[in-house]
């Protein structure tokens, strides 16, 4: 147990934090950010491009028909009914209890 307590104790007595002046954010790391937001981009942009491609070869009869995903409908939903209050659900969940004991 006190080998647990010792060992925060010894790595905060080898860690030494640096001084807010010797922190700065450097070129290197910039560079790598906007490489890493280009390939990204080149990522979403080849994804879409290949997506185009297989839906070009659906409509041109490539793949079985019978595979053929039907056009997915999507549903409206009525317009969402108010939540009760908080205090309202409570009250409700009292009486529910009260008439099931009943």
């Amino acid at each position: 147990m006190q080998l647990l307590t010792a060992v925060p104790l010894l790595v905060s007595l080898a860690d030494e934090v640096p001084e807010a002046e010797d922190v700065k954010a450097g070129w290197l790391a910039f560079g790598i950010f906007i490489l890493l937001i280009l390939a990204v981009a080149f990522l979403g942009w080849s994804l879409v491009k290949q997506l185009r491609k297989v839906d070009a070869a659906e409509e041109a009869g490539l793949y079985d028909p019978t595979d053929r995903k039907p056009p997915v409908q999507i549903p409206v939903d009525a317009p969402a009914q108010p939540r009760p209050a908080a205090d309202d659900r409570a009250e409700s969940q009292v009486e529910n209890q009260a008439d099931g004991q009943d």
